[in-house]
């Protein structure tokens, strides 16, 4: 059994050394080998040029398939593990490409596990937890008007003057501010084709509140279903989405005029100029803040409400982003390898067990992690 671990970027690596330090027989797979040897050579030789077609000759029933590469590799990875008898692992959105694999998947008994990383992933687990908590507590009602908030962020853990910076690439954050969202507010369904259309604020929890810029991210409608929110549920509120430091809307618009008509090429060179002005400095600190909350009111009186807090930055460890996507990804190859997940394309576990001990694992990677229960 070995696990092929695709990729050495920044959000990958904290996870990849956990893996190999544990003693799992791990091969590293990176299209730039300088960098694969920089980030894992002090702890391992077996690091390879990623070819698919190299990884496809090696590939072996029962290995597990790891990809932190971009999001155009998982599908084809996937199909690797399928055709091998492999298993296989990603921290991304299932993609429909993805779950069209579910039925090939089952039949070979393989694994197809995503969205297990920071949001998507850590993100999951608390949602199910405060799901599984709230159905079990005498509080709970079908009839119960429910809210569901789920909001992340990464953010300079010292603000600058554009109220964010970058540790990778950022054409992925411009592409991604084209993207329509579909959440639910006030009982009724909310679409809007730009994201800061529909920016609010949120207040979180924290040992020292902080109000913060929020906005609907992507789809959040098939994650009601998703986490056992019940077809007849009166709910008021459902959505998931980022998080910004407060100021980011103003700081952006001229990003926000430019960006949703501009050509590829024209995108990149925003991209370049944004990461030349606003990259991360050597050592310097990053921030991710993530907030689930789920409330239930009775007639406009709340009867149930709980909020998981987490807040992480970067330290001697290295940048909080990377621990919190790669060291989940990391605890999934181990459920993997453990047949602690089903065959077939699923996400982040909703097992009470795995839940627990993922969540435990994520006190560990962040400075501070609770439940507030409001009603206390």
């Amino acid at each position: 059994m070995t696990i092929h671990w695709c990729g050495t970027g920044l959000s990958a690596v904290p996870g990849l050394r956990r893996l190999i330090e544990a003693g799992h027989p791990v091969t590293v797979w990176n299209r730039t080998l300088d960098k694969a040897q920089a980030a894992v050579g002090d702890l391992t030789d077996a690091i390879r040029a990623f070819d698919i077609e190299a990884l496809r000759a090696e590939a072996r029933a029962g290995d597990v398939i790891v990809s932190m590469l971009p999001a155009d590799w998982h599908v084809p990875l996937a199909e690797l593990a399928i055709e091998a008898g492999a298993q296989f692992v990603s921290s991304s959105y299932i993609a429909p490409e993805m779950r069209a694999l579910d039925a090939r998947a089952g039949a070979a008994d393989v694994r197809l596990v995503n969205e297990v990383g920071l949001d998507p992933g850590i993100d999951h687990l608390m949602a199910h937890a405060l799901m599984a908590d709230y159905k079990t507590s005498p509080a709970f009602d079908k009839t119960n008007a429910v809210s569901f908030l789920s909001y992340c962020g990464g953010v300079p853990k010292e603000p600058n003057a554009f109220r964010y910076k970058f540790s990778w690439a950022p054409v992925g954050v411009l592409k991604a501010l084209r993207s329509p969202s579909r959440s639910i507010r006030n009982f009724s369904l909310l679409e809007v084709s730009r994201p800061w259309d529909a920016l609010t604020r949120f207040d979180a929890p924290l040992p020292v509140p902080e109000s913060f810029e929020v906005y609907p991210n992507r789809d959040s409608l098939p994650f009601m279903a998703e986490y056992g929110f019940g077809e007849d549920w009166q709910v008021k509120d459902f959505v998931r989405g980022t998080m910004r430091l407060n100021g980011w809307a103003e700081a952006w618009k001229e990003i926000f005029a430019e960006a949703p008509t501009a050509s590829d090429a024209r995108l990149a060179e925003i991209a370049d100029q944004l990461l030349a002005d606003n990259a991360y400095g050597p050592g310097e600190p990053d921030r991710v803040v993530l907030c689930v909350d789920l409330k239930a009111e009775r007639e406009g009186v709340p009867v149930w409400h709980k909020t998981y807090v987490m807040d992480a930055w970067g330290d001697a460890r290295g940048n909080a982003m990377g621990r919190l996507v790669s060291v989940p990804v990391s605890l999934a190859v181990e459920a993997v390898l453990a047949r602690a997940v089903p065959a077939g394309v699923t996400a982040a576990p909703s097992d009470p067990k795995l839940v627990q001990g993922w969540l435990e694992e994520v006190q560990r990677l962040a400075q501070h992690l609770m439940v507030v229960d409001h009603r206390a």
